[in-house]
């Protein structure tokens, strides 16, 4: 399980120790009522709609089997997502890479960074330029993961504790749509760490899943040849960040479908020539 994964989980815990969700789902069960209730008198205002009203009870009692075990349902659904992400960055043993990466780039720092930001420095405007540029890049990459890993968290404790409150108004006519966006949301929410399994394999491809494989080679796939080793892990660095940055965007146009556009516009933003040395 990658590190945000185990950190939602941690999350789940909380607000499960607490008790929420359990009076979430009680509220739930009244607004679902309600809202079959509701569905019901819909359906003889329309003359008696026979179908509709098997479809609305179709839902009540889907929802109502859910709402039961609501908690187990949420995780066994978000474990199922899970499981395909390892599944995929298994394939190529590619582990949680990133988290890695921060690690390696932590202990890189602690044993080269003073003397390599002198040695950098000391090359006049171009080596404080830099210089400036490797101090952003070793602090852009944690704090946008780790900001990853909080709204991660964050998206889906909220579509946790909000859930069954939504959901409740699917048998209604005319409020279903509330319920079939949160689920739009759940699958962008879930698609998240199915992305980044994907960057994390085509990451691995490129054979740069590690400081040394980076350094060894040069290059990030191929970019950033000529540079100097500590502008080179700046600038894979930089280029990791984007990539975890960018996982939301990605998600979303994917599970809505925006497949092809979400291709072009992430090719046109990719670095298309290397930095010179």
């Amino acid at each position: 399980m990658f590190y945000f994964q185990k950190t939602f989980v941690q999350a789940l815990n909380s607000i499960d120790s607490f008790n929420i969700t359990s009076g979430v789902v009680g509220v739930a069960e009244t607004i679902l009522l309600l809202s079959f209730l509701y569905s019901v008198y819909q359906a003889f205002a329309a003359g008696g709609d026979v179908r509709a009203l098997a479809i609305s009870g179709t839902k009540y009692l889907i929802l109502g089997l859910v709402f039961a075990v609501y908690g187990t349902v949420f995780r066994d659904v978000n474990g199922a997502f899970n499981s395909l992400a390892m599944s995929i960055d298994n394939l190529v043993g590619a582990g949680d890479l990133f988290s890695r990466w921060m690690s390696q780039l932590g202990q890189y720092w602690s044993q080269n960074g003073n003397q390599s930001l002198w040695s950098v420095i000391g090359g006049g405007i171009s080596g404080l330029l830099d210089a400036l540029l490797i101090i952003v890049a070793y602090l852009l990459f944690p704090i946008t993961y780790a900001l990853f890993a909080f709204f991660y968290s964050l998206y889906g404790s909220i579509l946790y504790v909000c859930g069954p409150l939504v959901l409740a108004l699917l048998p209604a006519y005319g409020m279903g749509q509330l319920a079939r966006t949160y689920l739009v949301n759940l699958l962008i929410f879930q698609a998240w760490g199915l992305v980044y399994a994907i960057i994390a394999v085509l990451t691995f491809a490129i054979n740069a899943q590690s400081l040394n494989n980076v350094l060894n080679a040069g290059s990030v796939g191929g970019f950033f040849q000529g540079a100097g080793q500590d502008l080179l892990l700046a600038l894979a660095s930089i280029f990791f960040a984007l990539s975890i940055a960018v996982i939301p965007y990605l998600a979303s146009r994917i599970v809505r479908g925006d497949v092809g556009q979400t291709v072009v516009e992430f090719l046109k933003a990719a670095p298309h020539r290397a930095p010179r040395g």
